[in-house]
């Protein structure tokens, strides 16, 4: 299994769900609504992870480790949704994740964590020139 397996099944849930979803969201007014949607569940699945977690120094409670799983799985599903209402593929995740971890590694290499690293070149930002054009 990949991530593109990861994608089917979760347009395949999404379609189960609401199965004109994939038709209503040509409409951008109703895009941009299930991408918020999407986008507010994520925020809350991290919020129950963080509730899984012993963050209340007044109060002794073990951390379930088994629970922040869990509540991962369900970010990874509201994020493959949005990537989907976004008209992201799982491919384009692919290729857009390493071209952006090459920029990242470029900007630590080129003084970013120093303060030093411009992200703009002749008004041109990096995530444009290296990750959405790869033009060097």
């Amino acid at each position: 299994m990949d991530l593109q397996d990861i994608f089917e099944k979760q347009i395949e849930l999404n379609q189960r769900i609401n199965a004109s979803l994939y038709e209503d969201i040509k409409d951008p007014e109703v895009r941009r609504k299930w991408f918020l949607n999407f986008e507010l569940a994520m925020k809350q699945e991290m919020a129950e992870a963080v509730d899984s977690l012993n963050w209340k120094w007044w109060k002794k409670e073990d951390d379930d480790w088994d629970n922040i799983k869990i509540e991962l799985v369900d970010m990874l599903h509201f994020w493959v949704s949005m990537c989907t209402v976004a008209g992201l593929s799982a491919e384009e995740v692919m290729q857009l994740y390493f071209k952006k971890n090459q920029l990242n590694h470029r900007r630590q290499e080129e003084g970013y964590n120093e303060g030093t690293y411009d992200k703009y070149k002749d008004g041109v930002e990096d995530n444009q020139r290296y990750v959405l054009n790869q033009s060097e």
